[in-house]
């Protein structure tokens, strides 16, 4: 049996089978970065996952973390948010939700996505499908 928390993969047999299932081969340094990843339910963007291999003693060039971060999205091991030009998070979670994103301390939290209802949305142009609603709400610390 597989131990998971959270539907995540923890020990390295299940994280190289979770890679394997998701059409990604398990290549040390993709394995170092999946086990950062997928040790919870987090938001992590490119530079926290490298100081997070830097502190946990793992040389991957910083080239190496966003080509295996765009794979890792791309074969939806990961969700990619984009919060705006200069600011890109993966997300562990991949199951429908939305974000809060604290403009502030740049902090991004999961919104469940019954909390937020949207209706009427407009027809998706011909020959296309919506595959996904990405919704991101700014929010600002009170004083």
């Amino acid at each position: 049996m597989v131990t998971k928390v959270h539907n995540l993969p923890v020990d390295k047999d299940a994280i190289s089978d979770h890679l394997l299932g998701h059409g990604i081969s398990p290549t040390a340094q993709r394995m170092a970065i999946a086990r950062i990843l997928l040790a919870r339910r987090q938001h992590l963007s490119a530079d926290q996952v490298l100081a997070q291999l830097v502190t946990n003693g793992v040389s991957v060039s910083k080239a190496t973390i966003y080509n295996t971060l765009g794979l890792f999205a791309e074969r939806r091991l990961v969700r990619q948010v984009i919060v705006d030009a200069s600011k890109v998070f993966y997300d562990s979670n991949v199951s429908p939700h939305h974000h809060f994103y604290n403009v502030d301390d740049g902090e991004l939290t999961d919104v469940d996505i019954s909390e937020l209802r949207i209706d009427d949305l407009p027809p998706a142009p011909a020959g296309t499908i919506a595959e996904m609603i990405d919704i991101v709400i700014r929010i600002r610390n009170s004083d």
